[in-house]
């Protein structure tokens, strides 16, 4: 069975008619929808961007011993382990982080890649003057100084949407699919940086949702990642300059969504439909201002962590019916594979979904852990949520086998040893500030309980209310984070044991 894997950066759940969303046109999206199944509590596992992608190419759930970085010499590589089996691999991509020193080894396991450059910070075409940026770039410039300037410079040329990453990276999909191969069955990985900032689209998407000369008054790409400059952005953020920032994600969804149906297209005209599995998600939601803040930061609320998952399988037609069971990112790996008969590798921490397509929830998960290294840990059992701030007078410390570039250890003795459970390669026991890298903004101090039954938007914290419920979720995750090892450290910062 051939396989294709789609992701679409930054999808919100509930900005899709799926979902019951409706603000926000995404037609094949949605008829797509209504041909799978629509996976209804599919959960983040390590953020951002390329833990994420870890947890699909490795089937590893990296976030309690390493932050951002390239795969180890240890991990799996899905494209591989498919490629031993028969498979033709390739990844059609804008995702520019793949070709980073912080990111190697990723794209490196498929057997054909085709790359769409330019996008965000790309390191493409040479910087213009400063004094030739346009309005709207030096509004980004004046919240995310030298990132207006870098992404302008790719994209100044751009003349209409055809211009635009989601229509390069769509096409390209296309066209491969239409290529000669020899007469095996393939994978293909099929990756739009968009919906990622910044919100930048050409019309006829700018107006669709808003004003869009408010680009040349506000921002199209507000921060986040610095939790003083964000709380600086919103005390003198406009109600009509943060509707704009929303209204230009929506627009840049429904352009994506229009250059998708493509890809959709094209399966209908090479009857694709019979030998294909395809598999639409995302890596992490993007939040819009939901209680003062953007991005996909720690405390991961439903609002980015709960995610878009839908999957076509020729062997079980969908027909848009919901599967309820407990999901997570680290789980494609597994999925992918016995959709393609391949074994799982019994170091991998994924659990395959494909048996919940008939309707087995025999060995569906009870649990699922998600978090970015180095701050809080969440955990949801599907009907109740913990979200666990970090005590950061605790130790921390990275494990890997190197040290990239995306870890600065601190003036201390880095160990030396086997740390990492199941892998016999020695790993470095890299000392990290208390304090934890990322987002300034991250919770501290009492953890939040949530009944995402009652209280599907997560509104009302019930740590006080219910003492039970919180035992009974921090021993789920204690339990969790036992069952993969995680260093003995971890349980004293997140406050789980001695």
């Amino acid at each position: 069975m051939n396989i294709i894997l789609v992701l679409i950066d930054s999808v919100n759940r509930g900005a899709l008619s799926a979902y019951g969303g409706g603000e926000f046109a995404t037609p094949n999206i949605d008829a797509f929808a209504k041909r799978a199944l629509r996976f209804d509590n599919h959960f983040v596992g390590s953020l951002p961007c390329m833990p994420a992608r870890r947890e699909i190419f490795a089937g590893f759930s990296g976030m309690q011993w390493r932050p951002w970085g390239p795969l180890e010499p240890f991990d799996l590589r899905l494209p591989r382990l498919l490629e031993a089996a028969g498979y033709t691999t390739a990844i059609v991509t804008d995702h520019y982080h793949y070709w980073e020193e912080s990111a190697n080894g990723y794209i490196q396991s498929f057997q054909g890649a085709e790359f769409v450059r330019g996008h965000e910070l790309d390191f493409w075409e040479p910087l213009v003057p400063e004094e030739e940026l346009p309005a709207w770039v030096r509004n980004v410039e004046k919240w995310r100084p030298g990132y207006g300037h870098r992404y302008y410079s790719n994209v100044r040329g751009f003349k209409d949407e055809t211009d635009f990453f989601p229509a390069k990276v769509m096409t390209a999909a296309a066209d491969w699919l239409k290529k000669p191969r020899t007469p095996r069955p393939f994978f293909l990985q099929v990756e739009s940086f968009d919906v990622h900032e910044p919100f930048d689209v050409p019309e006829p998407y700018a107006s669709l949702y808003g004003d869009a000369s408010g680009r040349d008054r506000f921002t199209l790409w507000p921060p986040y990642q610095d939790a003083a400059r964000q709380a600086e952005f919103f005390a003198q953020a406009s109600p009509e300059e943060l509707a704009f920032v929303r209204s230009q994600y929506g627009a840049k969804l429904t352009m994506t969504d229009h250059w998708f149906g493509k890809l959709l297209e094209t399966m209908d005209d090479l009857d694709l439909w019979k030998d294909t599995a395809v598999i639409v998600t995302t890596d992490h939601g993007h939040d819009l201002g939901e209680r003062g803040g953007y991005g996909k930061q720690f405390p991961h609320f439903d609002s980015h962590a709960n995610i878009p998952l839908l999957v076509w399988h020729p062997e079980f037609p969908g027909n848009g019916a919901s599967v309820k069971s407990l999901t997570s990112t680290v789980d494609i790996f597994a999925s992918v594979l016995e959709m393609a008969s391949v074994v799982r590798p019994a170091q991998s921490h994924s659990q395959s979904f494909v048996p919940l397509f008939a309707g087995d929830v025999s060995s569906a998960r009870e649990t699922v852990i998600y978090g970015t290294f180095g701050q809080g840990l969440c955990c949801t059992d599907g009907e109740w949520t913990l979200i666990q701030p970090p005590d950061r007078t605790k130790p921390l410390h990275a494990y890997s086998t190197m040290i990239p570039t995306t870890i600065e250890p601190q003036d201390r003795a880095v160990g030396h040893g086997n740390f990492i459970p199941g892998v016999s390669m020695p790993q470095w026991k890299i000392p990290i500030s208390p304090d934890g890298p990322g987002d300034r903004r991250a919770l501290d101090g009492e953890p939040l309980l949530y009944n995402r039954r009652l209280d599907p938007h997560q509104v009302t914290n019930l740590w006080t209310a219910e003492e039970g419920q919180r035992a009974r979720m921090q021993s789920l995750m204690a339990e969790q984070l036992a069952a993969y090892g995680a260093p003995a450290e971890l349980f004293q910062r997140l406050g789980l044991g001695d």
